[in-house]
């Protein structure tokens, strides 16, 4: 995974950058406080905030460094800047149309940071995304999931969120 890269979307590294200050600016310094005051009061072997703090310390420094890291490696994609747009790209809310189970489903292609399943929103190297990318409407997909093979037909592809909001 080092060598490939770390598309996301400005709306995922916004994200990303938001997490990381909360934080950097709030959350780190608060356990710090608690830390410096439960080492002030004496045996630390047996003091629960000194010991669940810098627990807590650890965990926070090491999600800083790996959010550090992902925002380093970012590469943003506007999915607004897209040319093309009749064609599947990164980014892009794409209606498909299940031709085994006669329903829909829409999915956003976006960053491996930006996954929300509840959303609908899948990785660029998922199968089903890796499989829909430069394709276009009216185009039909397979994918080999756990419950089998599927086949889907492309109905919709948008570069800007759909009016439902969803």
């Amino acid at each position: 995974m080092a060598d490939q890269k770390n598309y996301i979307t400005p709306e995922g590294h916004a994200k990303l950058e938001a997490e990381f200050t909360q934080l950097l600016k709030v959350e780190r310094p608060e356990v710090v406080r608690v830390v410096s005051w439960a080492a002030g009061n004496g045996d630390r072997s047996e003091n629960g905030d000194y010991i669940y703090g810098k627990k807590r310390l650890r965990q926070i420094d090491g999600r800083l460094r790996f959010l550090m890291q992902r925002m380093d490696a970012a590469v943003i994609v506007d999915p607004a800047a897209q040319q093309g747009l009749e064609k599947v790209f990164f980014g892009a809310w794409v209606t498909l149309f299940s031709l085994k189970h006669d329903t829909e489903h829409r999915y956003r292609i976006v960053g491996q940071d930006e996954l929300e399943p509840s959303l609908g929103y899948i990785s660029w190297v998922s199968p089903l995304a890796r499989a829909m990318l430069g394709k276009q409407i009216g185009d039909t997909i397979h994918v080999t999931t756990p419950a089998g093979d599927e086949a889907y037909e492309i109905i919709d592809v948008q570069y800007q969120p759909p009016a439902d909001g969803k």
